[in-house]
């Protein structure tokens, strides 16, 4: 298998579901306005979807209209682009280019019995040490341009069933480029599936979310896969989650969207998230395996370990620097590891740079906002070993290591 196949095939990322749970208002005291207090509390909008990690904010007051007996639906978006340029550039990707990151509009229903979530428009998923797929292909050949899309039954506050195309359960970044800490995703999100089509059942009993999905994996369109996630918030600052899943059996399924040794894989995650102030600390540990499946190529079993720390900064709106306000500013940080087993002469599948290779990178985003309105800029480096010749960077594949420059501005609506 070439790299350039794995590493385009390997645009399938991770987000991690979540339960959220917003804390109902205190009883106004006896001196207190209650009218008032009602008042303020009916105009705050519920959590609307995609969900956003931070440090860019969704829009705090997002356009809603009045549908009647269906209730209200709230619309917002994002609208983006961003330039990139990097050394040794595989075949086929290009040393600069410029392209949308995205255009998309979401439509929520987050009240009452039946709701939904829709997502469309056109998008690209840069990725640290992947060839880059302009917003075009992207779009076409990924999820199309209903990336995502569900109805979800609430019957209660703890309890839900939601159909339709789903985000992934897995992994520590989502899939859109605004809803992460970086531009790009990284290396961990490499080994993820992003968006799967199937069924998913939540239930939160106090500090614990769990769920439960059976679907199509990597966008297969073969239902075979079953996850299970557990989310535990310690409290108000800290969280531990664990994700795990995979195919139920071997498929042979093999498209842009769906890399079929990925797709084959069992995949586990820990991740623990840390918020202090104007820190958030994210390390999380991943491990994969493919087994041996000689129908799709797989002769020996191969596994990847990885391990990675996000971490944000936001400044704070009084500092300054020469006087000039960092209020807006935030500097995300990504450092990750990450190694493959097998070899090819055992007829291992190549999951990264070759059977055997290992990687690491390192991943800057100084990043501003001012009220929908964002700017970052990024400089990411890859660093290949024990890579297998042809399979790695440049134009014959056998460079090393791949440096990037990013700029993305947009607004988020």
């Amino acid at each position: 298998m070439t790299q350039g196949y794995v590493l385009r095939n390997s645009m399938v990322g991770a987000v991690v579901g979540c339960a959220m749970l917003i804390a109902a208002p205190h009883a106004a005291v006896a001196d207190e306005q209650p009218a008032a207090a009602a008042q303020a509390t009916a105009a705050t909008p519920p959590t609307l979807l995609p969900a956003i990690a931070g440090p860019l904010a969704a829009n705090a007051k997002p356009t809603s209209y009045d549908a009647g007996p269906l209730g209200d639906l709230y619309v917002t978006g994002v609208v983006s682009g961003f330039a990139q340029w990097q050394d040794n550039a595989v075949p086929g990707d290009r040393s600069s280019q410029a392209d949308v990151s995205n255009a998309q509009i979401f439509v929520n229903k987050p009240t009452g019995l039946v709701q939904y979530f829709i997502q469309a428009g056109a998008y690209s998923i840069p990725d640290v040490g992947a060839p880059y797929t302009r917003a075009g292909k992207a779009t076409a050949e990924l999820y199309e341009p209903l990336s995502q899309g569900y109805i979800k039954l609430a019957p209660n506050d703890n309890f839900s069933i939601m159909a339709g195309k789903l985000p992934t359960l897995i992994g520590a970044e989502y899939t859109f480029s605004f809803e992460n800490m970086n531009i790009g995703r990284g290396l961990l999100w490499n080994q993820e599936n992003a968006v799967n089509r199937g069924v998913q059942v939540n239930y939160t009993a106090g500090p614990v979310a769990l769920s439960a999905s059976w679907n199509d994996g990597f966008y297969s369109d073969q239902y075979s896969w079953a996850w299970l996630s557990a989310t535990w918030t310690i409290d108000k600052a800290d969280t531990l989650a664990v994700i795990g899943g995979g195919n139920t059996k071997h498929t042979t399924v093999s498209t842009f969207a769906t890399p079929v040794f990925l797709n084959n894989e069992q995949i586990y995650n820990v991740i623990y998230t840390h918020t202090s102030g104007a820190w958030t600390v994210q390390p999380y540990v991943q491990y994969t395996q493919v087994p041996v499946a000689p129908e799709i190529g797989a002769f020996h079993q191969a596994s990847t370990l990885g391990v990675a720390v996000l971490v944000n900064y936001t400044f704070d709106a009084q500092a300054a620097v020469g006087g000039v306000s960092l209020g807006g500013f935030s500097l995300p940080i990504r450092v990750e590891y990450i190694s493959s087993s097998g070899n090819i002469a055992d007829g291992a599948p190549n999951l990264m740079y070759g059977p055997g290779s290992k990687a690491w990178s390192v991943t800057v985003t100084p990043t501003y906002q001012h009220n929908s309105f964002f700017a970052r800029a990024e400089f990411s480096y890859v660093g290949a070993q024990d890579t297998t010749s042809g399979l790695a960077f440049g134009s014959d594949g056998n460079a090393k290591s791949q440096s990037r420059g990013l700029l993305e501005i947009g607004i988020i609506f």
